[in-house]
């Protein structure tokens, strides 16, 4: 069946990246990939391709880049693909093209639906402090992640205990968990499209009641409001590792080579730390055993890893070497 079914794939960034590669490594290989443009990358700005379309290009399958898919729908027409798979391509296929596959079009939607619907499942996981996440894969419709469920997998989300008063604290990361749901999504693909294409599926209405959204993540998140607990925030350096980071400001900076200026500092790594204190949220200090601390809105937050704009990230250790003044002041809010 596999050889004989011409299948489309649409999708963009490293997650697609994987469930492509598993798709023609088990005799799905598609007939055309549609992905995003070419964009610049990094601070020299470089035109660099989707991940998705490195993949194509390696197994040698025609790629398209419409700007805009709702203004674009001649190539899907003209090759009458029995079956279109939708995963992490940023744009809303309209009908038109939903209704041109025989089978439909299958999206793999990392959460499990309706929970997390949007644009950020995976940090939104994180963000909450879920101990259980997953994939699932849907029948798409015009509406964004609404579509009736043909498949869904759960994901335990690895615990480790560490953390004050013995307390199991989830420290996944947002590649480490995107990486593990891409995995599984492309395995739970790979079985679901034979059975569905078999009629042996019937799908199954999402409960819109129990439907929650995400929204697209801004550069502008990643500040840290240091008003918020030490679990808060530490949530939010593991979900925005990837980008945009967690940062914060701090007026009057210096180093040897500069006059004193605000600074933007990335935290890169921290644990939680439990401190009882009147001292305002941002205050940096040392702990007992010389750790570096800031005070949150309940207990501290221990860093580990930072980055100061324009450098390389450092151990909280070395930072303190070279910024011992920092001790004491207040991160900007």
């Amino acid at each position: 069946m596999s050889k004989n079914l011409k299948i489309v794939f649409i999708g963009t960034p490293e997650f697609g990246a994987v469930v492509l590669e598993r798709l023609i490594k088990n005799n799905y290989k598609p007939i055309l990939v549609i992905t995003a443009l070419d964009k610049p990358v990094g601070r020299k700005q470089i035109i660099t391709p989707p991940t998705v379309k490195l993949v194509a290009q390696r197994y040698n399958i025609p790629v398209a880049q419409p700007a805009k898919i709702r203004t674009w729908n001649i190539e899907p027409k003209i090759l009458k693909p029995d079956l279109l798979i939708v995963t992490a391509y940023g744009q809303i296929i309209p009908k038109n093209i939903l209704d041109i596959p025989k089978f439909g079009c299958l999206n793999i939607h990392p959460s499990l639906l309706p929970k997390y619907r949007g644009a950020s499942p995976i940090q939104n996981t994180i963000l909450n402090g879920d101990r259980k996440t997953g994939v699932t894969i849907i029948l798409m419709d015009e509406r964004m992640d609404h579509g009736p469920i043909l498949a869904k997998r759960e994901l335990e989300i690895p615990r480790l205990r560490q953390g004050f008063g013995g307390q199991a604290n989830p420290k996944i990361t947002y590649q480490k968990l995107h990486d593990e749901l891409a995995k599984l999504g492309a395995e739970l693909l790979i079985e679901t499209i034979p059975n569905w294409i078999g009629g042996k599926i019937k799908p199954e209405l999402q409960d819109g009641s129990k439907a929650t959204y995400t929204k697209i993540i801004k550069k502008e998140d990643g500040k840290i409001n240091w008003s918020k607990t030490a679990e808060e925030i530490e949530r939010q350096i593991r979900a925005f590792n990837h980008w945009p980071g967690s940062f914060s400001e701090i007026s009057n900076f210096k180093s040897q080579t500069s006059k004193p200026k605000c600074k933007i500092i990335k935290i890169i790594k921290a644990e939680i730390g439990r401190l009882k204190s009147k001292n305002k949220p941002g205050k940096i200090f040392l702990l007992e055993n010389n750790e570096l601390a800031v005070m949150t809105g309940q207990n501290c937050l221990i860093l580990q890893k930072l980055q100061i704009e324009g450098r390389k990230p450092i151990t909280a250790e070395e930072f303190i070497r070279g910024h011992k003044y920092i001790i004491g002041k207040i991160f900007d809010s």
